[in-house]
């Protein structure tokens, strides 16, 4: 039987590691090489902790402490990327709506395609999806 209880767990590098905290629990720690055994790591210690088995240890909730040198770097990384998906997202309505308009004007396919800078079968997807 799986515990509802959620866990909080703290990642932050030491060395070579990645360090692991539980603060909730006094006295869980543990390390991972890298990050994606963190988790797993994570519950093996909850486990031991609490004398149970690591199926019933609870969701975890893990915030990772990059190294201070990239932190900037990857909070404007996060940024970039999310800019970047609403700008595609507006590229794609206005495609659409640019093939609409072109095809309404009586445009062939091919030539809406050439215009909106997509293939022909791109434009056929675009309007009949």
């Amino acid at each position: 039987m799986r515990s509802e209880q959620a866990y909080q767990v703290e990642v932050v590098r030491s060395g070579d590691w990645w360090a692991i905290t539980v603060p909730e629990l006094d006295g869980v720690f543990s390390q991972a090489k890298r990050l994606d055994q963190v988790e797993s790591q994570a519950r093996e210690a909850i486990a031991m902790m609490l004398d149970i088995d690591e199926t019933a240890v609870g969701p975890l909730k893990i915030h990772i402490t990059p190294p201070a040198t990239a932190s900037d770097l990857l909070e404007t990384l996060r940024t970039s990327v999310t800019v970047a998906a609403e700008t595609e997202a507006k590229a794609a309505r206005i495609r659409l709506e640019a093939a609409m308009a072109l095809r309404a004007e009586g445009l062939p396919m091919r030539d809406v395609g050439t215009l909106i800078g997509v293939s022909h079968q791109r434009v056929h997807q675009l309007l009949t999806g």
